[in-house]
């Protein structure tokens, strides 16, 4: 019994890795659309998230299969617990690398695309924390779910960085502010994809502690009242 509990396990690890690696690739291609605007590259990103979308239903199928059929220990009810969390957390970040591409055609072709680096730089953050969110999930790393959390700092820290400078261009009516919108809007994204990797990372923690987050805030308000 526990063996076959045991690959089951394997098999979800496999799964997860791979909802991971859609949603990475999903960012990438969402971000080649923002520069290039081609909707061939937005078509991709956006087959990609529908690749989130059956990865998740697969992943929530398995998870309750494994819950009614193999009457899982308190750890392993931990795990599976999480993977079912992590999944909707992944498939929102799926959602909105798709919506980062469709934006992205409406931005104007001659396009300042020195806008783009603070943008382009928490594509890459972000697309990182999702990746290395997943990894310690299956490795059960709690120490990198941990790089997770500070690492949100720097995506946040450019989100500001770009509002501000697209607050500035519209004050100083120096540039198209339908595109800056949209760029905002894209940023905003970004920065949500940031947020939901450390949704992912904090239920890592709970898979291995059998803590989570909320509950500590929930004690440190009980404490104030």
């Amino acid at each position: 019994m526990r063996n076959s509990f045991n690959r089951e396990l394997e098999l979800l690890n496999m799964e997860l890795t791979n909802m991971g690696k859609a949603i990475e690739t999903a960012i990438d291609y969402a971000e080649k659309a923002l520069f290039q605007r081609d909707e061939k590259l937005v078509k991709t990103a956006l087959e990609y998230d529908t690749e989130v979308d059956h990865l998740e239903q697969t992943i929530e199928t398995r998870c309750l299969q494994l819950l009614l059929r193999q009457q899982p220990v308190a750890r392993d009810l931990r795990t599976i617990s999480a993977a079912l969390k992590m999944i909707t957390d992944m498939e929102r970040i799926g959602d909105q690398a798709g919506d980062i591409a469709e934006v992205s055609l409406r931005l104007p072709e001659d396009l300042d695309m020195d806008r783009l680096k603070n943008i382009q730089a928490m594509s890459k953050a972000s697309a990182k924390m999702v990746t290395n969110a997943v990894d310690a999930f299956v490795t059960r790393n709690q120490t990198l779910a941990e790089h997770i959390m500070a690492a949100d700092d720097e995506v946040d820290h450019l989100f500001e960085v770009v509002r501000d400078e697209l607050i500035e261009t519209v004050r100083q009516e120096s540039g198209d502010v339908a595109a800056a919108i949209d760029l905002l809007m894209i940023a905003k994204y970004f920065e949500r994809i940031g947020d939901h990797a450390v949704n992912i990372a904090e239920w890592v923690i709970y898979s291995i502690t059998g803590q989570h987050k909320s509950e500590e805030i929930l004690v440190e308000e009980g404490k104030k009242n």
